[in-house]
């Protein structure tokens, strides 16, 4: 099995479960999305996120690093490209943008927690996990990509800093 279906297999599961599920047990039962005010904002950065987070997951990862998103099955190779030339955690930011966005467009306070929840606990899994993992795998080669590249908020990125 290739990586894009082992991708597509953990994105239902995981990020599905964040986006999908959590907001079907966190809406309440008939709720409609509102487009008014905070609510229109709500679309594009859902439509955004789920952008991000496909380009990362299935381009970046998948077809670049030739592994996933899981833990269990990372990219064999570091990726440097695309988004994460402008910051090291896109993925994570599409799907805090996918949820974020869900809150907006249903005015859902429990959404809008869970978003914080997930940023949170993303944060956590990043400094106590991934980044030591990421630096034992890459060596050098990562710790050179943390000093060009942030870990959170975007930059743009000076010409030759990242390979």
């Amino acid at each position: 099995m290739g990586p894009v279906i082992r991708t597509l297999i953990f994105t239902i599961f995981v990020p599905g479960f964040w986006t999908i599920l959590m907001p079907y047990w966190l809406v309440p039962r008939g709720a409609h999305a509102d487009l008014r005010g905070w609510g229109a904002l709500g679309l594009p950065l859902i439509a955004g996120g789920a952008a991000l987070y496909a380009t990362c997951a299935f381009w970046a990862f998948a077809r670049l690093g030739r592994g996933t998103p899981a833990p269990f099955d990372p990219p064999r190779r570091l990726v440097v490209e695309g988004p994460y030339r402008f910051v090291r955690n896109p993925m994570y930011w599409g799907v805090g943008s996918v949820l974020a966005g869900e809150a907006m467009l249903f005015h859902s306070r429990p959404l809008l927690e869970t978003a914080a929840g997930f940023l949170l606990a993303t944060h956590l899994f990043v400094m106590l996990y991934e980044e030591p993992t990421l630096r034992r795998k890459f060596g050098a080669e990562y710790e050179e990509y943390c000093r060009a590249v942030p870990r959170w908020l975007p930059r743009r990125l000076l010409p030759g800093k990242v390979k």
